[in-house]
C-alpha cells in the first residue's frame, strides 16, 4: 500500500452515456496538488460549481451514490471513485459536462485503464489513513455491515438475492492496487430483466444496455453474449461499489469491512456512524513497518 500521496502524470478524458439519464457525457480528469482530494467541476454550468467527493456531500443513495453542492449534483460516482481508491490515487480534478458519470462498460476498468495510460506520479505529501481500533457495526432489515481492526484494508462481502444465480455468493479480498486490478475492477453492474421495463418507465436505466450491464432473466440465463467475466462477478461488483462508497471518507482505511447484503444506503450509513465513533479509530500516516519502495 502506498504511503505517499499520488496523482496522475497527465490529463485523460473519455465520453459515454449516463446509466440512468441516457445522456452523452464528456469527462476529463486532471492531476491535482497534494491534499486536494478528488473534486468534480460541472463545466456545463456557467458558475462552474465544485463538488468535493466526500460523504458529507452525499444527497442520494437510492439507485446509485449522488453528491451535490451549490445547487449542482454528480450522480453514479461509485465506479469512478472505486478506480481512484483501488489504484490509490489521492488527488485529481474531474471536469464533467453533465450530472451523471458515464457508465462505460459497467465496471471500473475503463477508468482504471485511463489512469494507467496517464501514469501515476508520487507526491511529497504523506497519505493519512483511518485506522480502525474498535469494531463498528450497523444492521437494518436483515442487512448488516461492520468494520473491524486489521493490519490491511480487507472487504468480506456476502450477497443473497432471491435468484438462483445470486444466492449466497461470498468473497473476501485484501484491497490493494494489483488485487483491485485483477480481482475487482472488471466486475460489471447487473440487473434483472423483469426490472428493466419498470425502471425505464420511471425514468431510470435509460442508458442501460447489454454493453454496460449484466442482465439475467428468471430462468438464470445471462443475456450478455460473452457471459460473465468471473463466475462470481455479482459479488465482486458489490465489493467494487463498496470501495467507491468507502472512498468518500477522503482517506484510505486500515480495517476489515464485513458486509451482508449491504448497498449504497447502508454503506453511507456506516460512514456516518464511523465518523461519530471517534473512540473506534484514529488517523495516522502508515502505521506499520514498510518501505516506500515496497509500498509502490
Amino acid at each position: 500500500m502506498r504511503i505517499r500521496q499520488h496523482t496522475l502524470r497527465q490529463s485523460v478524458s473519455c465520453s459515454g452515456v449516463g446509466l440512468h439519464s441516457g445522456k452523452k457525457v464528456n469527462l476529463a480528469i486532471h492531476p491535482a496538488p497534494i491534499n486536494h482530494g478528488i473534486k468534480f467541476v460541472r463545466v456545463d454550468i456557467p458558475y462552474r460549481p465544485v463538488i468535493h467527493a466526500h460523504f458529507r456531500q452525499v444527497i442520494d443513495t437510492s439507485l446509485a451514490t449522488t453528491i451535490g453542492s451549490q445547487g449542482a449534483i454528480i450522480s453514479t460516482i461509485e465506479h469512478l471513485m472505486a478506480a481512484f481508491m483501488g489504484m490509490e490515487i489521492d488527488n485529481a480534478l474531474v471536469e464533467i459536462d453533465s450530472f451523471e458519470i458515464p457508465i462505460m462498460d459497467g465496471s471500473a476498468e475503463p477508468f482504471s485503464s485511463l489512469f494507467r495510460d496517464a501514469g501515476v506520479r508520487v507526491q511529497e505529501g504523506s497519505r493519512y489513513f483511518f485506522v480502525i481500533q474498535e469494531p463498528i457495526e450497523i444492521a437494518e432489515a436483515g442487512k448488516s455491515v461492520g468494520i473491524f481492526p486489521s493490519d490491511s484494508f480487507k472487504i468480506s462481502y456476502t450477497i443473497d438475492f432471491p435468484h438462483a444465480m445470486l444466492q449466497e455468493q461470498a468473497l473476501s479480498v485484501i484491497v490493494e492496487n494489483e488485487t483491485f486490478a485483477k480481482e475487482i475492477s472488471r466486475a460489471r453492474t447487473f440487473g434483472f430483466l423483469q426490472d428493466v421495463d419498470f425502471l425505464k418507465k420511471n425514468g431510470f436505466a435509460l442508458g442501460g444496455s447489454l454493453d454496460n450491464a449484466i442482465v439475467v432473466d428468471q430462468s438464470s440465463n445471462v443475456l450478455n453474449k460473452d457471459g460473465l467475466r468471473y463466475k462470481d462477478e455479482f459479488v465482486r461488483h458489490k465489493i467494487l461499489d463498496f470501495i467507491g462508497d468507502l472512498s468518500l471518507l477522503g482517506m484510505p482505511i486500515i480495517g476489515h469491512v464485513v458486509a451482508n447484503r449491504s448497498g449504497h444506503t447502508l454503506n453511507h450509513a456506516l460512514l456516518e456512524t464511523l465518523i461519530t465513533q471517534t473512540h473506534c479509530w484514529h488517523t495516522s500516516t502508515w502505521p506499520y513497518e514498510k518501505s516506500e519502495a515496497s509500498a509502490g
